[in-house]
């Protein structure tokens, strides 16, 4: 399986915030869209990443609030990234060693979508039930063995 298929299902809508934005008009879009993540965008290209994890470390290094910060103080400026045709196994590999939740999903310099953890074990999932189904299907046309021929 790859992102190109977990995209195909899940879509391709895309919030993003410029990084001279302030925090918090970013963490206000994340909770009014119930969204975990930004992509951070300027004058075309990905410069960041803004998630939920950003956002409560900047709060937390500024006493508590987001104050007059910038999605620029807070963003992850070397995001990781995959392409639609990266394996989903190499995906799930990359976002366990980085601890990441978040993946934009680039097509040389173009954002086509951005996957979340919950995206790739929502694949696994359904792709797991996909075989067990098709295993108990073909379990139950197993074809009755003729006593002919002993």
């Amino acid at each position: 399986m790859k992102v190109s298929d977990i995209l195909r299902v899940k879509g391709n809508t895309l919030y993003t915030v410029t990084p001279d934005e302030p925090l918090a008009d970013a963490a206000q879009v994340m909770a009014e869209k119930d969204i975990g993540s930004l992509v951070v965008m300027e004058l075309g290209d990905l410069v960041g990443m803004l998630t939920f994890r950003e956002v409560i470390q900047a709060m937390v290094r500024n006493g508590g609030s987001v104050g007059t910060m910038r999605v620029r103080s807070a963003m992850d400026d070397a995001p990781l990234t995959c392409t639609l045709e990266t394996d989903m196994d190499e995906v799930r590999r990359m976002m366990l060693d980085r601890h990441a939740r978040y993946m934009p999903v680039m097509d040389k310099r173009m954002l086509m979508g951005v996957i979340s953890f919950y995206d790739v074990a929502k694949a696994v999932v359904d792709s797991q039930n996909f075989e067990n189904q098709m295993l108990k299907a073909y379990i139950r046309d197993w074809p009755a063995e003729d006593d002919t021929k002993a």
